[in-house]
C-alpha cells in the first residue's frame, strides 16, 4: 500500500514493532543466560507413589483392551516344510529340494476352529532367515528397479549383476532369492477365491518400481535362486517381487501372499495344495503358512498388550514397595539430617 508521497507504508515501523523487538531481545537474552521460567516439581514420597499408581491404573486397562483386540483376530498357523518332504528324503532334505525330478506337490489340511470373516489374509512365514544381513540388504539397485536398463551403475548388485555378460533386471541377491512356493485352496472340492492384487504397498508400486521396466535375463544362470518372473509383465505389477523386496528386520517374518475373499465357518476343512519349491533346508530355516483375520488393532500380535500389562503391573508393585519403605523409615519433608551427618563426620 502506498502513501500520498509515493512511499510504501510497510517500510514504516508500526507503533507495536519496537516493543515486539524489545520483547524478543529480552527473551533471547534470558534464553542465553538460562533465566527462562522453569517448572521444578518437588518429588515427595507421596507424589512419587501417586504417579506410579496412576501409571499402573492407566496402563493395565489399556493392556487388557489391546490384548483382547489382538486375541479377536483368528489365526491358523501350519508349518509345512518338514511334513512336505517324502519319507525317503527325510534323512537328506537338501537332496530332495535340489532334485528337479522329484515332485514338490504337497497337500495340507487346515481345520477352522472359529468363524473367520473375509478378508482372510494369507501369509507365508520364514524363520531363521536373515534378510537383514548387510551384504544381502545392499545387493539391489533401486534406480534400476525404477529405470531398468537405462541405469547401468549396478555394482551394488554383485554377485547377481551380470549373467553371460548381459545385465540382469532386477539385479541383486534379494530379487534372485524371491520366494517361489505356491498355494491353492479348496473347501469341499470347491476352489476358494484368492485375490493376489494390491498385496504390495501402493507407494512401492507407483514410485519405486518402473511401469515400463520389464524383467530381463533373470534367473538364466546355472544357479537359480527362487521364483522366475514373466518378462511380459512390468516390475510395477510384479507384486510378489515388490513384497519380497521390502526386507524384514528380524529373522522371523511374514509376508503377504494374498487374501481369501469369502468367509470360513467353524469346522470347515481347508485343503491346501502347495508346491514346496523354496530351499530353506540348506540353512535350517522353517516355512509356515498362516491364515489370519484382522481386528481394530490389525493382525494378531500380543506384544503390545503384554508390554502395557508388564509396565502397569511393575508400576503398581514399585508404588507398593515405596509405600512400605516410607512407612518403615519415614523421612519428613525438608529433613537435612544427611547434611548434618556429613558435616559432623
Amino acid at each position: 500500500m502506498m502513501d500520498m508521497d509515493g512511499s510504501s507504508s510497510s517500510s514504516n515501523p508500526g507503533p507495536h514493532q519496537p516493543a515486539l523487538r524489545s520483547r524478543r531481545s529480552k527473551a533471547l537474552y534470558q534464553f542465553k543466560q538460562q533465566r527462562l521460567p522453569v517448572c521444578k516439581p518437588v518429588l515427595t514420597p507421596v507424589s512419587v507413589m501417586a504417579t506410579f499408581l496412576v501409571m499402573g491404573f492407566v496402563f493395565i486397562p489399556v493392556g487388557l483392551i489391546t490384548l483382547h483386540g489382538s486375541r479377536n483376530a483368528v489365526e491358523i498357523v501350519d508349518r509345512y516344510d518338514a511334513e512336505c518332504v517324502p519319507e525317503e528324503f527325510r534323512g537328506n532334505k537338501l537332496s530332495y529340494i535340489t532334485d528337479k525330478t522329484v515332485s514338490k506337490n504337497c497337500t495340507r489340511y487346515l481345520k477352522v476352529q472359529k468363524h473367520m470373516k473375509a478378508p482372510i489374509y494369507i501369509y507365508y512365514q520364514l524363520d531363521n532367515y536373515y534378510q537383514n544381513h548387510r551384504r544381502y540388504v545392499k545387493s539391489r539397485s533401486d534406480q534400476q528397479l525404477l529405470h531398468g536398463l537405462k541405469y547401468s551403475r549396478t555394482s551394488s548388485c554383485e554377485p547377481e549383476e551380470f549373467d553371460n555378460g548381459l545385465p540382469i533386471v532386477p539385479c541383486g541377491l534379494i530379487a534372485w532369492s524371491l520366494f517361489n512356493d505356491t498355494f491353492t485352496f479348496f473347501r469341499e472340492r470347491t476352489k476358494v477365491r484368492v485375490s493376489r492384487k494390491n498385496i504390495a504397498w501402493k507407494s512401492d508400486r507407483d514410485h519405486k518400481f518402473g511401469k515400463n521396466v520389464y524383467p530381463y535375463n533373470f534367473q538364466n544362470g546355472t544357479l537359480v535362486g527362487g521364483s522366475e518372473l514373466d518378462p511380459r509383465i512390468p516390475l510395477s505389477e510384479e507384486e510378489d517381487l515388490i513384497v519380497w523386496m521390502r526386507t524384514a528386520a528380524l529373522p522371523s517374518f511374514r509376508k503377504l501372499y494374498g487374501r481369501i475373499e469369502e468367509d470360513l465357518e467353524q469346522g470347515d476343512v481347508v485343503v491346501v495344495n502347495l508346491m514346496n519349491n523354496y530351499n530353506t533346508y540348506s540353512f535350517g530355516g522353517m516355512k509356515k503358512l498362516v491364515l489370519s483375520t484382522s481386528s481394530w488393532l490389525g493382525g494378531r500380535n500380543d506384544f503390545l498388550g503384554i508390554a502395557y500389562l508388564v509396565v502397569g503391573s511393575s508400576s503398581i508393585i514399585i508404588s507398593i514397595i515405596f509405600m512400605l519403605l516410607h512407612m518403615k523409615n519415614p523421612r519428613p519433608y525438608g529433613d537435612n539430617s544427611w547434611n548434618k551427618k556429613s558435616i559432623s563426620g
